[in-house]
């Protein structure tokens, strides 16, 4: 016991790359846990534990028998695990590959497509004449507003955005909130503006709209139901009698500016076609 203490204290120090090491093993066991927590893996974990346990237990007993048949079917449980984990090892992939470190690299393409789902349903709506607020979060969180309304969670489809506002769907009173690419929550409430000065034939959707924005860099789009009009609203500035091009060139701007800071001055990429 003296010799192993005297071994234990003469290791070399631990420096900086010891400790990223440490953070960086630590980062992986956390992210492992997190998700095989409540499938069927945490069982099969507590088995391999198990398992190994015995082969060390095996080794200082020794259990000779035993400590073979072991070591002869671990070399089998690697290919073991593909099999009957492959789903999870696919979810696992996918979750690691929606990590904000890889998320900034496919930032550019989940706008576009959250662009175009939503540029359609503008376009299906004001044909139709039928009145829709969509809210589009940016950088500032928009959960305050998102608990307001009816949780969803559900991917965004053209589809599902007419479906939502169609007439007598008891979801169409309200707004509609994305983040990050999915349906959060329908019919939210939100704050209206008490700007001065705004027309008179401005409605509540698009005063709502307008009293959003003056909070938070979100941005929002209106289809009135009166005229069909499409609108967006930002910075607590409406943009009206929009075309559906001229809507997607502000979306783009928009969805793919740099973060924006309360008080800044509007940017020129958002203020284009004004």
């Amino acid at each position: 016991m003296p010799d192993y203490l005297a071994n234990l204290l003469r290791r070399p120090p631990v420096g900086w790359w010891d400790l990223l090491d440490i953070a960086v093993v630590s980062f992986l066991i956390y992210e492992f846990l997190k998700l095989i927590r409540g499938t069927r893996a945490v069982q099969m974990a507590v088995g391999s534990l198990f398992v190994v346990g015995m082969f060390y237990v095996s080794q200082l007993a020794p259990l000779q028998t035993l400590n073979w048949l072991i070591r002869n079917a671990l070399v089998y449980v690697a290919f073991a695990a593909i099999v009957i984990f492959q789903s999870d090892i696919r979810r696992a992939l996918a979750h690691f590959g929606q990590a904000p470190f890889f998320r900034y690299f496919n930032r550019q393409l989940a706008a576009d497509e959250t662009i175009e789902e939503v540029v359609v349903a503008t376009s299906m709506l004001a044909q139709q004449r039928v009145g829709a607020i969509i809210v589009l979060e940016r950088e500032i969180g928009l959960r305050n507003y998102i608990e307001s309304g009816i949780p969803l969670d559900a991917t965004l489809t053209y589809d599902l955005l007419a479906t939502i506002f169609r007439p007598g769907s008891p979801l169409h009173d309200g707004a509609v909130i994305l983040q990050e690419g999915r349906v959060a929550a329908a019919a939210c409430f939100l704050p209206l503006t008490v700007k001065p000065g705004l027309d008179r034939d401005l409605g509540t959707r698009h005063r709502a709209a307008i009293g959003l924005t003056e909070e938070c860099d979100a941005l929002a789009v209106m289809i009135s139901e009166e005229r069909g009009e499409i609108s967006m609203a930002l910075r607590g500035a409406i943009h009206r009698h929009l075309t559906v091009d001229e809507l997607k060139v502000r979306l783009r701007a928009a969805m793919l500016k740099r973060r924006w800071v309360p008080g800044e001055p509007a940017a020129a990429a958002e203020e284009t076609g004004s």
